[in-house]
């Protein structure tokens, strides 16, 4: 069962899932508005990699609820996603 269930998410999706929707959107608005609101085919392997990049910041970024706020800080160490 998805913890979106349990926090009540009308899109039904889990709080992870709603911040990389989010950041995925944010990038291909930012990627329209410098393309003059045109993707070209030759523009989709930058787009794609700026897009993985937002992907990867938010994944970094990301502390689940549970987790105490020392486990989950920035300090290089990788660590797996939930």
């Amino acid at each position: 069962m998805s913890d979106a269930y349990v926090v009540g998410d009308p899109d039904g999706l889990s709080p992870l899932l709603v911040e990389l929707r989010d950041a995925v959107a944010r990038e291909l608005h930012a990627q329209l508005a410098l393309r003059g609101e045109r993707i070209e085919l030759a523009d989709l392997p930058e787009v794609s990699y700026q897009v993985t990049i937002q992907v990867e910041r938010t994944l970094w970024a990301w502390r689940p609820a549970r987790q105490p706020p020392t486990e989950a800080r920035l300090d290089g160490v990788r660590r797996p996603v939930d």
